[in-house]
């Protein structure tokens, strides 16, 4: 379990909803997702948990199926936890569309439980990265902004939602490397100002911003935009995901196993 960016209390917590949760479905990953993988968690973050479970195959063909994206929320022990989970059959059919919920809960870092066929079936998926992203990226970024701008301009934690995302899609369009945390992100791409952002952020969620600083960062935003537009135009990615057939052998490959 990967849990370095998680205090101990959050640690175990997150193991105790694990094993529940583990104890009603398998798993083929349950990542930990927003903030903490963002870069920018404050004591106050929830644990956003977001899992790929496999339905056995014998349940798949008969009449009692279970939920198909089961999901959670609520406070355990003082740490909220918001945890979702979606059956790999559209989880993969929503990688090959360039979905980057699905796709950065598979290749990001922050894997707080992984089944052994995981190994198998990451460089499947970083093979299928498309130019197909870029829809993803570009409009969960543009969701953000509006909420941002909706909520007053005053929110640190949306407009970095903003950049992280910009950010994220941007990289993945020029390397092919899918990365989360936005510190690592910001210098490469000229927005090593944000850091006071994180700085802010990380002292607690509901941390906001001044109108003189919303106006000097409402361009940063536009700035990030023009920045994954431009990735998208000079991309080393394909514009179509070049192995649908090895993904589909992989995944009735697995639903043999689970008969």
């Amino acid at each position: 379990m990967n849990t370095e960016v998680l205090e101990q209390h959050q640690q175990e917590v997150a193991s105790r909803v694990i094993a529940e949760e583990e104890a009603k479905r398998s798993h083929l990953v349950i990542a930990l997702s927003g903030a903490h993988a963002y870069g920018f968690p404050s004591p106050d973050s929830d644990l956003d948990l977001k899992a790929v479970h496999v339905e056995p195959t014998a349940q798949l063909l008969g009449l009692l199926r279970s939920s198909a994206s089961p999901s959670r929320m609520e406070v355990v022990d003082g740490v909220e936890i918001d945890y979702t989970s979606n059956e790999i059959h559209p989880v993969l059919l929503g990688v090959l569309q360039g979905n980057g919920n699905y796709i950065e809960r598979i290749l990001g870092p922050l894997q707080l439980l992984a089944s052994p066929e995981l190994a198998s079936l990451r460089p499947l998926v970083a093979a299928a990265l498309s130019r197909r992203i870029f829809r993803h990226y570009v409009g969960f970024a543009t969701s953000q902004l509006r909420a941002w701008e909706t909520g007053g301009r005053t929110s640190v934690k949306k407009l970095l939602y903003v950049l992280r995302t910009a950010l994220t899609g941007a990289h993945a369009l020029r390397t092919g490397e899918i990365v989360t945390d936005v510190t690592a992100l910001l210098d490469p791409y000229g927005f090593g100002a944000a850091r006071e952002l994180i700085e802010a952020k990380r002292a607690g969620e509901k941390t906001t911003l001044t109108p003189e600083a919303a106006d000097r960062w409402a361009e940063q935003a536009s700035r990030a935009f023009s920045t994954l537009e431009a990735a998208h135009d000079s991309a080393v990615l394909p514009a179509e995901p070049p192995n649908a057939r090895e993904l589909d052998a992989w995944l009735l490959a697995l639903r043999k196993a689970r008969l």
